[in-house]
C-alpha cells in the first residue's frame, strides 16, 4: 500500500474508534448492479467501452453520519478493437476486487439520505489483445464516489450510487442501483 493510502485508513480508523463507542451500530449488507465505464489511454491504446458491474457489500452504519464498508466489485469485461498503425487489435479487460472504505451520511428527511463514500480498492485485472494475455499485477489504489439512499422501510432501502475508480494509469466509473438490508 502506498503512503496516500495508509494514511487515509489510519484517519478513518482512527476517527471512527470513538464513534463506535458511543454509537449503537446498525450491521447491513447489500448488492448493486450497474454500468462501469472506461474511456482512458491504456498504455498507447485509446480505450472507451463499457460493461455491466455487479457489486456486494457490507458494513456498519455507527450513527446517522459515519460508517464503515466493505465489498467485492466486479467491473465485468470491457471490449473494445483498437487501431494499431493499420491493424485492428481485440483488447479485452477483466478487472475485480475488494473494497474497504467509509461513508459520511447526511439526511436529506426522515427517509432520503445523501452520502460520500471513499476509501481502498484491492484489484486484480486481466488483460487480453488479440489471444495473447499482458501480465498484469494486482494492486491497491483510491475509489471515492457518492449517491443517494431512500429508506423504503425499517431494515430496507433503495441505494443509488456514483464510484471512480482510480488506477495508476486510468480510472473508472461505475454508476449503480443497489439495496441495503439493515439488522
Amino acid at each position: 500500500m502506498n503512503r496516500t493510502t495508509t494514511l487515509a485508513a489510519t484517519v478513518m480508523l482512527a476517527t471512527a474508534m470513538p464513534l463506535t463507542a458511543q454509537a449503537h451500530p446498525d450491521a447491513y449488507v447489500g448488492a448493486s448492479i450497474g454500468n462501469a465505464r472506461l474511456d482512458d489511454d491504456f498504455d498507447g491504446f485509446g480505450i472507451d467501452t463499457d460493461t455491466n458491474a455487479y457489486r456486494f457489500f457490507g458494513g456498519i452504519q455507527l450513527g446517522e453520519t459515519f460508517g464503515i464498508e466493505a465489498g467485492y466489485l466486479n467491473f465485468g469485461d470491457f471490449t473494445e478493437t483498437v487501431d494499431l498503425s493499420g491493424l485492428l487489435s481485440r483488447t479485452d479487460i477483466s478487472g475485480d476486487g475488494w473494497t474497504l472504505g467509509g461513508t459520511l451520511s447526511l439526511p436529506l428527511s426522515n427517509n432520503l439520505s445523501i452520502f460520500g463514500k471513499g476509501g481502498v480498492f484491492f484489484w486484480d485485472a486481466d488483460i487480453t489483445i488479440d489471444g495473447f494475455s499482458i501480465d498484469t499485477p494486482g494492486d491497491d489504489n483510491p475509489y471515492w464516489g457518492g449517491g443517494l439512499k431512500l429508506d423504503l422501510g425499517d431494515n430496507f432501502s433503495l441505494v443509488g450510487d456514483w464510484t471512480v475508480y482510480e488506477f495508476d494509469v486510468l480510472e473508472t466509473d461505475v454508476i449503480s442501483i443497489g439495496f441495503n438490508y439493515r439488522f
